[in-house]
């Protein structure tokens, strides 16, 4: 008998979600990630869990109604992670008139399953604080609602909940080999040393890489089917101080959000580009920050410039190839393709999908495969994620019992742990009584204490794990402050594992 059920190859959201999905229907579940969860893809995003009102002008309804959808089953699964937002959409008639943009948006309203996020509302810019950022020649708007996520974390707390439901997760494990039979004969590279598993049935969900593993570890050739996509972001101080994003129609027909992010700065993307290379080696060029920084200052008052940024990355979408010939016309909606032969173990591919989609795209795979196991049922989209559970608009109560429980961290302290741990912050302080349990102060409030869980119980390993996809503290430290974490972690390792 194979060692597992299903062996998924790739740690971002779509592998991590099947994974997830797979375990919690009783399923013998192993997961391989060549690096760290979310390393990829999957922590370069814009972090929204959107429909994508543009994809209206597509004609991908179908694409638009399933993602409003998921919005509000994510909220309620993940309400320490994401959160409502509103979004104030500028009036530009050299782009589209006022009366599109108002037929469009009552359209995303009407499609968008809202029980809890508010409808569209017009907005006088001239009057209305949302306008007060902007330039004076803007005199309309209008204000709807969408969702904002941790996305790498989200990632990493669907990985905690397949591992507790069974699933074994193991990061910075590469597949070197996949042998087909009756049964897939896996050979792993786990830092030099080589391993062996088995498995029912192979799920490919490398992302960026996942024709180049059926090319070279399954031996699938065939028609290329994958086309990749570039997406970059910048960040910049706070661009204004009220707590809605901005989207902005850029003169080539894209949109550009701006985003509050993190208390101290704005997030701005995406751009959209056809990539040619290694997906493990991709960054913003400074042709793309220059796009950025001018939609942004077609709209805003204050310019920004590429001095201005103090963090850019970028990342590589991996889109069904539908034949568009301009990357923004690609579909965003997933594929699935499941190869099966008699006498051999089927393998399912995954080509596409959006961050908004994965719990979806999941149930989606495992539908795919009920014919081999026929007795599983559905069961996520009622089932909250680790610290999800409690009620969607709990946050503040949960951030008031815990400033309670340990009055001595500070206000923002506080409120940065629940939101990236919901009610399991309990586990995160679990032995902190004081100050002095809290350990080494690394650099903002990152601690010893929170550290060694993230290693613990997050599969994290170095500095970047936590600084960038456990969290986003590294904007606040600084170079030692960093090379101090490293030590720390590299010391710690031994002794924690």
């Amino acid at each position: 008998m194979a060692d597992f059920d299903l062996a998924v190859i790739g740690g971002g959201i779509n592998g991590t979600g099947i994974a997830r999905d797979a375990a919690g229907r009783g399923l013998r579940v192993l997961l391989v990630e060549q690096n760290d969860l979310a390393s990829a893809t999957s922590s370069a995003s814009s972090k929204l869990i959107h429909g994508g009102l543009r994809y209206l002008e597509h004609g991908s309804f179908h694409l638009v109604r399933a993602a409003l959808k998921e919005r509000e089953v994510l909220l309620r699964a993940a309400p320490h992670l994401i959160k409502p937002l509103r979004f104030v959409l500028p009036v530009n008639e050299a782009r589209r008139s006022a009366f599109v943009l108002r037929v469009g948006l009552f359209i995303y309203d009407w499609i968008g399953w809202r029980a809890i996020l508010p409808g569209t509302r017009d907005v006088d810019l001239r009057t209305d604080p949302v306008g007060e950022p902007l330039r004076r020649t803007l005199h309309r708007g209008f204000e709807y609602s969408d969702c904002f996520a941790d996305d790498a974390r989200l990632v990493v707390l669907n990985a905690v909940d397949a591992a507790e439901r069974g699933a074994t997760i193991r990061t910075r494990t590469r597949c070197v080999r996949a042998e087909r039979g009756a049964e897939w004969q896996l050979i792993l590279n786990v830092r030099g040393r080589r391993e062996v598993a088995s498995a029912r049935i192979l799920v490919n969900a490398a992302g960026a890489w996942v024709e180049t593993f059926a090319d070279t570890m399954l031996r699938q050739r065939g028609k290329s089917r994958l086309r990749l996509d570039k997406g970059s972001h910048i960040v910049v101080r706070r661009l204004y101080d009220h707590d809605r994003a901005y989207i902005l129609q850029a003169a080539d027909g894209r949109v550009v959000f701006a985003i509050p992010f993190q208390g101290d700065f704005t997030l701005i993307g995406t751009t959209d580009r056809s990539f040619v290379g290694d997906p493990a080696v991709v960054l913003p060029t400074a042709e793309e920050i220059e796009y950025l920084c001018g939609v942004v200052n077609e709209y805003f008052r204050k310019p920004i410039t590429a001095a201005d940024v103090v963090w850019a990355y970028a990342g590589v979408r991996s889109l069904y190839d539908d034949g568009a010939s301009e990357s923004q016309d690609v579909g965003r909606d997933y594929v699935l393709a499941l190869d099966e032969r008699a006498g051999d173990a089927p393998v399912l591919t995954v080509y596409g999908g959006k961050i908004t989609t994965y719990r979806r795209l999941a149930e989606d795979a495992m539908a795919k495969l009920a014919h081999f196991f026929p007795r599983t049922r559905p069961w996520t989209a009622r089932s909250p994620l680790p610290g999800g559970d409690f009620v969607y608009d709990g946050i503040e109560t949960l951030i008031a019992r815990a400033a309670r429980t340990w009055p001595f961290l500070a206000a923002d302290h506080v409120r940065r742990l629940v939101h990236a741990y919901g009610t399991r912050v309990d586990r995160v302080l679990k032995d902190v009584r004081g100050p002095d349990d809290l350990g080494i102060r690394f650099g903002a409030d990152l601690t010893a204490a929170e550290v060694r869980y993230l290693m613990t119980a997050e599969w994290a390993q170095t500095a970047d794990d936590v600084l960038w996809r456990r969290s986003k503290l590294g904007l606040r430290l600084t170079g030692a402050q960093r090379a101090t974490l490293d030590r720390f972690m590299t010391q710690s390792a031994p002794s924690i594992a």
